[in-house]
């Protein structure tokens, strides 16, 4: 009887000890890790460098969820031209004007060579392949010797000389955005959204310069495929649109949606990729094929790319081309859209070239109409792709 009531008497001191362990342990943990984290954090920053401290674990991410552009002129009068701030864990160098750009970006650019490397975009998208180039555009690779070589290949079937030969291409392209417009506008008695023709018209161009073969209506399934995959993927190199990028904790997640999301358009990109550039190798083989941007690189025999290197090469022409063109196209559309005045004088200029015996263009010599070349050139400087704000991330 006593050995059964010592024995009681230790097995509730022992279930005792190991709930209050066990509440211990769930209360200094968390406090350890945001110990640690921030040590980690504070250890990041650039030394010497002045900016906003942000909050535990989060950093800077909240300052700027509704108006980053605003926040950054804000911290700007308050920091200098060039200042740092945290996404979470990793230090960012923001350059919040032109001069400063310039100085930094456009006299180091060997130096700026290099990109950071997301979690979500280069990771929990691409987890799927071997090759760190297969799932990546130029644009978004990290600085390497085979990046070097995409780049001397992109460079090859870029120049003077390519480019000529593309322009048939962009002729058809241009006319068929126009032909569009009208139709869809009813010669301009209602109103339409332009994107889908400005989405039809940068992936058509996309995929007639890189792949030689067009895409003639926005009811093809491809468009629509397309598109949406592409839209999708470029929400994954969000700046702030993933935490997950800038706060190790969330990786943790066994359920983490947006990871399984961005495998999947992974997967679905890598079908229609794999169609096209199928397709490219079986006209190649029989010499039927167009002069388009990936037969060029791979019938150049001094860029050496493989395979994983030649599907970063159309990836960069595919996105980029849709990220690019089509968001210049809708801005200059709607800035038009306002100024009656402008378009009224741009088809007056343009009709002075009715009457003559040379065309307003042709393959080599560009528009002879000066105000329509000024007028695309000065939507390209004011609606420039490029942001606002450079964003220079240092390695974690």
């Amino acid at each position: 009887m006593a050995i059964a009531t010592i024995l009681l008497s230790l097995n509730d001191k022992l279930l005792k000890n190991t709930l209050q362990s066990l509440l211990l342990t769930l209360v200094a943990a968390p406090l350890v890790y945001v110990f640690i984290n921030e040590l980690v954090r504070h250890n990041a920053r650039i030394r010497g460098m002045k900016g906003p401290s942000g909050l535990p674990l989060i950093g800077n991410l909240w300052d700027i969820r509704d108006n980053a552009a605003e926040k950054y002129r804000e911290w700007a009068r308050k920091f200098g031209d060039v200042y740092q701030i945290q996404l979470g864990n990793v230090p960012v160098v923001v350059i919040n004007s032109a001069a400063a750009a310039k100085a930094i970006i456009g006299q180091n650019a060997q130096a700026m060579s290099s990109r950071p490397q997301f979690y979500t975009f280069h990771k929990a998208c691409h987890a799927l392949i071997l090759s760190d180039t297969a799932g990546t555009t130029i644009g978004t690779s990290p600085y390497s010797e085979s990046l070097k070589r995409r780049r001397k290949g992109a460079a090859s079937a870029l120049n003077k000389p390519s480019v000529q030969t593309y322009v048939s291409h962009l002729d058809i392209e241009s006319r068929d955005f126009i032909k569009e417009l009208y139709i869809y506008g009813k010669a301009g008695e209602i109103p339409i959204d332009p994107m889908p023709m400005a989405q039809r018209l940068s992936l058509s161009l996309a995929l007639t310069l890189n792949w030689g073969i067009r895409l003639k209506s926005q009811n093809d399934d491809l468009f629509h495929e397309i598109t949406h995959v592409e839209e999708e993927i470029s929400r994954f190199r969000s700046t702030t649109g993933n935490l997950q990028d800038y706060i190790p904790l969330l990786r943790l997640n066994p359920i983490n949606l947006h990871s399984a999301r961005a495998r999947e358009m992974r997967k679905r990109r890598d079908v229609y990729l794999s169609s096209l550039n199928n397709d490219l190798d079986e006209r190649i083989a029989s010499g039927t094929h167009s002069p388009c941007i990936q037969a060029n690189v791979i019938m150049d025999a001094e860029a050496k790319l493989d395979k994983a290197e030649l599907t970063s090469i159309s990836l960069t022409m595919l996105s980029g081309g849709l990220d690019t063109i089509t968001t210049q196209v809708a801005w200059f559309l709607a800035f038009l859209s306002q100024h009656p005045d402008i378009q009224e004088k741009a088809v007056s200029e343009i009709r002075k070239f009715y009457d003559k015996s040379q065309p307003m263009c042709d393959p080599l010599d560009d528009s002879r109409c000066e105000y329509v070349v000024a007028l695309v050139r000065e939507s390209l400087r004011y609606f420039t792709r490029l942001e606002a704000t450079y964003y220079l991330f240092m390695d974690e």
